[in-house]
């Protein structure tokens, strides 16, 4: 058994930790929220009414945070608690700036602290079944003790130095995002011709045309109009402008990354500061309609 303290217990944050409780951890988190606090109750966790409490006796601390901003504040927080030290693996699971990370893993390294990023791909469902796709950024030698970490939440990926899963993972949202748009867009154009959609997806995920937006996003969210997938637009164009930042930073500007960006920041405006990114394709169908009606003279 080891004592794992999970700091952000979200849609991700929650069924994390339940898979962390069943491969025989003892898991004390931590979140804000006090409902989400108590589903930790309630899938064998032990809330903590800080996020110094949930570490001070943590042999390692996931940080499943919103934001850079947020996980450097939640790290000084144990800092300055001395909640965390040497014998401590601190893992910023969530999807933070890489640049951001290496100063942190720095800052952190100079106090004899590990430090790895370990974002994840797979959403909600990848995080009850113990499925995502782990993308691990760690020094050679923390990589072993991160593995045996997160293994029991699904495949990790060895993509690296510190930095590199924070990466990838930013590069890996803006092609979500970018083919998420241009699905939604060919569905609509042929749902207009009189297309069966289900007969689109088919089609198209036996073809060329296969994403993850065909294979899963469309038929499982939108489709149905639950639009639920647990991963909020904004959250999904934060990750869009990191990698398409990062292209700037590295020579390599991505001009189809930053016109994906305008049009997301655009459907983000039009949309509730709490909706799903899946929504964008409820977006992108209402502007159809608009742009099809007839304008008065």
């Amino acid at each position: 058994m080891s004592n794992v303290a999970l700091i952000g217990l979200g849609n991700m944050g929650t069924p994390m930790s339940r898979r962390l409780v069943d491969a025989g951890n003892r898991v004390r988190g931590f979140d804000l929220v006090e409902a989400a606090r108590e589903r930790l109750r309630d899938g064998g966790g032990e809330p903590a009414a800080t996020a110094a409490e949930a570490a001070a006796e943590a042999t390692a601390v996931i940080l499943m945070l919103p934001s850079s901003a947020i996980v450097e504040s939640v790290v000084d927080e144990l800092l300055a608690a001395g909640a965390i030290g040497p014998q401590t693996l601190v893992v910023d699971m969530s999807s933070s700036e890489p640049t951001r990370t290496q100063a942190l893993a720095e800052r952190l390294a100079a106090e004899g602290i590990a430090f790895a990023d370990a974002p994840v791909s797979g959403g909600v469902r990848g995080a009850e079944r113990g499925t995502l796709t782990i993308m691990l950024g760690a020094r050679d030698a923390d990589r072993e003790r991160a593995h045996a970490l997160l293994a029991p939440l699904g495949r990790v990926v060895d993509c690296g130095d510190v930095g590199a899963g924070h990466a990838l993972k930013a590069l890996n949202n803006l092609l979500s995002a970018t083919h998420l748009w241009a699905t939604s867009e060919a569905m609509q154009a042929g749902m207009r011709f009189g297309l069966d959609p289900e007969v689109m997806l088919s089609v198209f995920n036996g073809s060329s045309g296969k994403s993850g937006s065909t294979e899963n996003k469309w038929p499982n969210f939108v489709l149905p109009g639950t639009f639920d997938s647990g991963f909020g637009l904004r959250l999904m164009l934060k990750d869009m402008r990191i990698a398409t930042g990062l292209a700037e930073q590295v020579g390599t500007p991505s001009r189809l990354g930053a016109d994906a960006v305008d049009l997301w920041a655009e459907a983000a405006e039009g949309l509730a500061p709490d909706a799903d990114h899946t929504r964008v394709a409820e977006w992108i169908a209402a502007r159809e309609v608009a742009l099809a009606e007839p304008r008065d003279e």
